[in-house]
């Protein structure tokens, strides 16, 4: 009966994997915790996207937005007259504050008018629960599902309202999602407040008689023809409006819900590409010295592989399947567990950011080259051992390796004072021996702890963040915003109203700044130099004096515009009679939550020409007043928004702390499965190769501690070496993500604290426990005879 040598072989592959189980599924834990990182980023920006895309398309999301004072609506039909403009959409906007009950916090609201045909051309609205306003009816309003389900508002429930300085009661007839308000900001915030800030759409008869808006509109959005340039369209806009206070045009990559979303989706990107590279490094690293040190241990094996016929190239190709198969086992879980984190991840972003129903999506190309690059990235890390066992001769493959040679080490003599013991001398004389082969094994007890640290040094970096911005930068207790600038005389009379404490106003003023062909959109904040409530830091968290002249930029929007002090930069202001400045930038300083830009508030008055004037009021309130605050704060008429800072600091962690940290944690939990998989293969592979050795010390009469003491006592000083290494490694790497997932909305600092350094040491520690407790049984089980009939 002849048996063909595939199927010998393949036998062959069987039995050692089985015998390697522990081995090969350490590393294909590796393996599985690169692809799934990778996948369930890769899934989040893909879902995202096409649910994003397909929400825009069935909408139709503006690629246009125009704010302007007041237009009359004849001109409507110029605008539709500009070449590229397909759909156009003029509204009334305002502004409200309302009375929610069994709420007594402030609320503010932003008010859009729907047409009488209900759904508007452009920025169409996706109806969840009951039905859009009527015309007949002039106090219905459609509520936005974020501020509707933080109040568990219904279909039929009353809200009071001040719009324009009067009273109304206003019914919701429907709950909706719009495609312009996935991200939804109060004026005057940072980060979202689902129960302090909504959008409620009316009938536009009814709130342009609220706001004295009859035959005119003050906001319009549009659709452009995909053959036609937008910049064409915006700059024909331009023209059009610039006599009627238009803030000027701009471009949906400018619209704040897009563009902060796009930040998020460009930053699953990167992080798509970092830590997979960061895994598969391990991995590679993992693969190379296992089969190495693997096929050095079957040199006889192969001696009579090839006495039988089997030539190098099928000998090669008989390794280079056990790779294979290992890095399929890595891909396949790994994808299983991407997909499946990937989704769970997708649908809490879907609370953050309000879509009707998340589309889930993967590429099947990307899944493909995924598994190209993984068995690719397997094959590569084995392939040296491989060729280096194919082409070994038959005769130098039968004999055994050199017996080691043993001395005093240099270490030994340097450690001659210290009272070490025959076990320990062991240890050192081991690792002394092949210097190479330790040192990467350090390198892989270093990595270990390097990815841990990478996974968990963001909850240090957003605890400062919030220290830093809710405790030193921003101290009001309330920050109000008014729907027109006034005299700061105005503000004293807030301040001597009971339960206020201190007020402080500012000046805030939307302006594009530009400087060549780099522009930026940014709110310009005038400071008093006595501010005493808000306040601007440098890179080492001090106060900044604001300077008497010029700008001051956040290195985020100085990084933007390439420019730094003494250079100069083009301010166009966006309203009042939209005056151009050049100014020059007076220095750069440093700010985790959006892109701010500074100047003295009488610099900045002296530079607009309107006197001495604020638009924005923070207050410290005295403790146990603020509901009465509020209740006078909701009837003053020029109240546009009122934001609390305790409903920030709350608002940060119930949103944007929450998706990242929660992504982070599943990097942190993946890099404890890279150091159990490092620390139990190099555990593993040492026995593997001392067997012998230490099977002769039992019989020589040595303890099964002090033999454990040997191995085990090895793995401690690799921990010893390679746990401090790893904390250099892992705050270059932090550094890197730090740089790579910067947005606008925020920016994590390089903060590696004593509890990261201490988390990431545990984690390894804890592994290696684990993986010693393994080994031990095994020594304890270790069957003598069976051992020592090994050949040498």
């Amino acid at each position: 009966m002849l048996i063909s040598r595939g199927s010998v072989l393949h036998t062959k592959l069987r039995r050692e994997m089985w015998q390697q189980r522990g081995q090969i599924l350490a590393i294909a834990l590796v393996i599985a915790g690169g692809v799934s990182v990778c996948l369930l980023s890769l899934v989040n920006h893909a879902s995202l996207s096409a649910t994003r895309e397909a929400y825009y398309l069935e909408n139709q999301f503006a690629d246009v937005f125009v704010a302007v004072k007041r237009v009359p609506r004849h001109v409507l039909q110029r605008v539709a007259d500009i070449p590229g403009v397909a759909r156009i959409s003029g509204r009334v906007e305002g502004a409200a504050t309302l009375a929610v009950e069994g709420f007594a916090d402030p609320v503010s609201a932003r008010l859009v008018s729907l047409p009488g045909t209900g759904q508007p051309e452009v920025n169409r609205l996706f109806l969840r629960q009951g039905r859009l306003p009527q015309a007949a009816h002039s106090g219905e309003v459609a509520v936005i599902g974020s501020f509707a389900d933080a109040h568990a508002l219904q279909p039929g429930d009353r809200l009071d309202a001040i719009i324009n300085g009067r009273r109304q009661q206003l019914t919701i007839v429907g709950i909706v999602e719009s495609p312009e308000f996935i991200y939804v900001i109060p004026p005057g915030g940072m980060l979202p407040d689902y129960q302090r800030y909504g959008v409620l759409w009316m009938n536009e008869d009814a709130l342009a008689a609220a706001m004295d808006m009859r035959g005119a509109f003050n906001s319009l959005v549009l659709r452009v023809d995909p053959a036609v340039a937008v910049a064409s369209v915006i700059d024909s806009l331009d023209r059009l409006f610039a006599a009627y206070g238009s803030t000027g045009a701009y471009s949906r990559e400018q619209q704040f819900s897009h563009r902060f979303l796009s930040d998020e989706l460009n930053q699953l990107k990167t992080m798509a590409l970092i830590f997979p590279a960061i895994f598969m490094g391990v991995a590679m690293f993992l693969l190379n010295v296992v089969v190495g040190r693997l096929l050095s241990t079957q040199r006889e094996v192969i001696a009579v592989l090839k006495a039988f016929g089997y030539d190098n190239r099928q000998i090669a190709r008989h390794y280079s399947q056990l790779v294979f198969v290992i890095a399929i086992i890595g891909l396949l879980s790994g994808t299983a567990a991407g997909l499946w984190l990937g989704r769970e991840l997708g649908v809490l972003y879907m609370d953050y950011y309000r879509f009707p129903e998340l589309l889930f999506r993967i590429s099947p190309w990307w899944v493909l080259q995924l598994a190209v690059v993984t068995v690719g990235v397997a094959w590569a890390a084995g392939w040296r051992a491989i060729r280096r066992a194919a082409i070994l001769p038959p005769a130098e493959a039968m004999r055994p390796e050199g017996p080691a040679i043993y001395h005093i080490t240099r270490a030994e003599r340097l450690l001659s004072w210290m009272p070490l013991s025959q076990p320990s001398r062991m240890i050192v004389r081991h690792l002394m021996r092949r210097p190479v082969r330790s040192a990467l094994s350090v390198l892989g007890v270093a990595m270990a702890t390097a990815i841990v640290m990478v996974g968990s040094f963001q909850f240090s970096s957003v605890s400062l963040m919030v220290h830093t911005q809710f405790a030193r930068v921003q101290t009001q207790d309330i920050t109000v915003s008014l729907t027109d600038p006034v005299n700061r005389s105005a503000m004293y009379g807030l301040a001597r109203q009971p339960g206020v404490r201190y007020a402080e106003g500012r000046r805030v003023v939307a302006v594009e700044l530009i400087n060549g062909h780099r522009e930026w959109r940014v709110s310009l904040s005038g400071l008093p130099q006595d501010a005493r409530v808000q306040f601007v830091l440098d890179d080492h968290l001090n106060n900044v004096t604001l300077p008497p002249t010029g700008l001051l930029l956040t290195d985020f929007l100085a990084g933007r515009l390439a420019v730094g002090p003494g250079d100069s930069v083009e301010v166009r202001v966006l309203e009042g009679h939209r005056p151009r400045l050049l100014l020059p930038v007076a220095g750069v300083t440093s700010e985790f939550l959006g892109a701010g830009a500074y100047m003295d508030l009488h610099a900045m008055n002296r530079a607009l020409r309107e006197g001495r004037v604020v638009n924005q009021i923070l207050m410290n309130l005295d403790p146990g007043s603020e509901d009465a605050v509020y209740r006078d704060l909701r009837e003053q008429p020029r109240v546009m928004a009122i934001n609390v800072r305790q409903a920030m600091l709350d608002s940060f962690f119930n949103t944007l702390a929450r998706t990242f940290l929660t992504y982070m944690f599943v990097i942190s939990l993946l890099g404890g499965i890279i150091a159990f998989g490092v620390i139990y293969n190099t555990l593993k592979i040492s026995l593997a190769e001392r067997g012998r050795d230490l099977a002769s010390l039992r019989v020589l009469g040595y303890r099964h501690g002090e033999v454990s003491h040997i191995l085990l006592g090895e793995l401690a000083v690799l921990l010893m070496l390679g746990i401090p290494l790893g904390w250099a490694v892992g705050h270059g790497l932090a550094g890197l993500v730090v740089m790579a997932i910067e947005t606008e909305l925020y920016r994590v600092p390089l903060v590696i604290s004593g509890k990261t350094l201490a988390l990431a040491a545990n984690v390894v520690v804890v592994s290696a426990a684990l993986s010693g407790v393994i080994i031990w049984r095994r020594l304890r089980n270790m069957d003598l005879v069976s051992v020592l009939k090994t050949r040498e």
